[in-house]
């Protein structure tokens, strides 16, 4: 058994990332996820304030924590959480012409800088303040000023943080978005933003693109469209700064390069996908009658993404991160969201 184990897994690791997860089929995954999804739209439908994507993660949550799923699901729930979101986003891209996609990005990109600085500001000052270490202060930062998880990712193998340092940051960064697709949309309402408000708002302040997305469509379609193309915007910056920190790690260690950082594998490419698809309609070639039908299927696929990440999480991993981790999270996550809002009071567009 430890002779076999030994010899698969360099095998599998060493392969990029492909569209079907090795060794496992995965479909026992993606039938759980789409039934349970099923059961969120249905829900959401009757609860629009909460929405089927919100329902979709606690469902997830529920499911992965009560009723614990074998291995032969996890294949398809992790397909579901990564390839299906991305689906969702592209598909989200035929109901958006590329001047507005355009426009918004311009639009943001003042407010999605000073809530990327107070991001990096915030977790090097309360890092230091809580003791928190040098990676994990990074990892925590960037999660939360860029992408989330994706951006954990795409760091690690250029500062490579301890095993832990990397468990600690994700499920850190986890547990706020889903905070905040359960508390921003309520706070939205009672701070009375108007849809562009809050999807700017939360487009630069909730730091994974699943949750913007789910925050978002909770809280108006417009709000959703909104959030998501600002999300979007914010997602490619993660190349200059990977750039930046490669050169960091390079200048550093002395030497000319940066070991197996890669361009290619930390371009977020389905961004590509939503730009095409925004071509397509801002061409016309999407009858308007379609376009519902597609916004509908772009909605489905954001749940079962969602249900399959409630489906990944943990809660007692989530809770044995430790105290100080989840605070340095916190604190930059609350940073990022107050300075979004006074950035956009200060520009007058709330």
């Amino acid at each position: 058994m430890t002779t076999k184990a030994h010899i698969t897994r360099p095998a599998t690791a060493s392969r990029p990332d492909t569209l079907v997860p090795d060794q496992h089929n995965p479909w026992a995954g993606l039938i759980l996820s789409t039934v349970i999804a099923f059961v969120a739209l249905l829900l959401g439908r009757q609860m629009p304030l909460i929405g089927g994507p919100v329902f979709g993660i606690l469902l997830g949550i529920v499911v992965r924590n009560v009723f614990a799923p074998g291995a032969r699901y996890e294949a398809g729930i992790k397909f579901a959480s990564k390839y299906v979101l991305q689906w969702s986003i592209i598909a989200l891209g035929f109901g958006l012409s590329l001047t507005q996609v355009a426009h918004t990005g311009l639009e943001s990109l003042a407010v999605t800088a000073v809530t990327i600085t107070a991001a990096g500001l915030s977790a090097w000052g309360l890092g230091r303040l809580l003791g928190v270490g040098d990676k994990l202060k990074l990892l925590i930062g960037v999660g939360t000023a860029i992408c989330g998880g994706s951006a954990i990712a795409a760091v690690t193998p250029i500062v490579k943080p301890d095993d832990h340092e990397t468990a600690f940051a994700i499920s850190t960064i986890f547990l706020f978005n889903i905070a905040a697709v359960l508390l921003f949309p309520m706070l939205g309402h009672m701070l009375h933003l108007s849809d562009l408000g809050f999807g700017m708002w939360a487009g630069t302040a909730i730091n994974d693109t699943s949750s913007v997305v789910a925050a978002g469509y909770s809280y108006s379609k417009a709000a959703g469209d909104y959030a998501t193309i600002v999300k979007l915007t914010r997602a490619t910056l993660i190349i200059p700064i990977c750039l930046s920190l490669a050169a960091i790690v390079a200048y550093r260690a002395k030497r000319a390069g940066a070991g197996n950082f890669s361009l290619a594998r930390i371009f977020p490419w389905f961004i590509l996908g939503f730009l095409i698809a925004s071509g397509i309609r801002t061409a016309g070639l999407v009858p308007a009658e379609l376009q519902p039908w597609i916004h509908d299927a772009a909605e489905f696929l954001i749940i079962v993404a969602l249900t399959a990440i409630g489906l990944s999480s943990n809660l007692r991993r989530m809770a044995s991160t430790g105290v100080r981790p989840i605070l340095l999270g916190l604190g930059v996550w609350a940073a990022v969201s107050v300075s979004s809002l006074a950035v956009q009071l200060a520009m007058g567009q709330l």
